[in-house]
């Protein structure tokens, strides 16, 4: 398979911090590729970095072929990259309508044809389609916004910590989602969960104090549990 996203030897500076000191990894289409580590090792500064939230102060970020470390965020959201952040980033004062309005770019029939796509994904929205995004409970905020992310033909999503904080239904629910777009997009995931992450990723990265300490099939860390034990605690 095709390499989408590639990261080769990146840096990231925040003020005087050193925060990603060598990060390196492959995303292939039609995959769903894990970043994992321990709290504060530099996984949500890479999204972030990806998509010029952060941008690197050196190295190489290649999207479809194209050098985007350099660009503006709407830039690289225009090339088809999708971006789920931490804390969801969806409109509060705003209906679930009028969230997944303004995540449309142009309400072309693709586009719609990917919001009911979607919204079958996640009967709930439908449910509260007028209710205010504030008044959703965390598991529908979390829906609504890879709804919102996924809603533009984007190539590649990038989602950060999606089960964080919900209950054990909701992540499964939530699950069951991610592996179902990964029918229809590739996906760049950070998760916590280890379980969760095991089930939907077909590879790994492994993060450390800023640096790419290994990366292989999801399989393979699976099955190794000093691996896992060293950089996740676990096992």
């Amino acid at each position: 398979m095709e390499s989408l996203l590639k990261l080769h030897n990146i840096q990231t500076h925040i003020g005087q911090y050193h925060i990603l000191q060598g990060i390196q990894f492959e995303a292939k289409e039609g995959e769903v590729s894990v970043l994992l580590g321990r709290n504060g090792a530099g996984k949500t500064t890479t999204l972030k970095t990806i998509m010029g939230l952060t941008p690197a102060t050196s190295g190489s970020i290649t999207f479809q072929n194209q050098a985007i470390e350099n660009k503006p965020t709407y830039e690289i959201a225009k090339h088809g990259m999708g971006y789920v952040p931490e804390d969801q980033g969806i409109f509060a004062q705003l209906t679930v309508e009028e969230n997944m309005k303004v995540a449309m770019r142009k309400e072309t029939t693709e586009a719609l044809e990917r919001q009911e796509y979607v919204l079958n994904l996640f009967p709930d929205l439908k449910k509260f389609w007028k209710k205010a995004g504030g008044n959703l409970s965390g598991g529908q905020k979390q829906m609504l916004a890879m709804a919102r992310a996924f809603v533009n033909d984007s190539k590649l999503l990038l989602i950060d910590e999606p089960s964080k904080g919900l209950a054990p239904i909701v992540v499964e629910k939530v699950m069951e989602a991610i592996m179902e777009m990964k029918k229809r997009t590739t996906i760049v995931l950070v998760e916590q969960n280890f379980f969760m992450a095991s089930k939907i990723g077909d590879t790994f990265t492994l993060i450390d104090d800023g640096r790419t300490v290994h990366t292989g099939s999801m399989n393979q860390l699976i099955s190794d549990d000093e691996l896992k034990h060293k950089y996740l605690g676990i096992g």
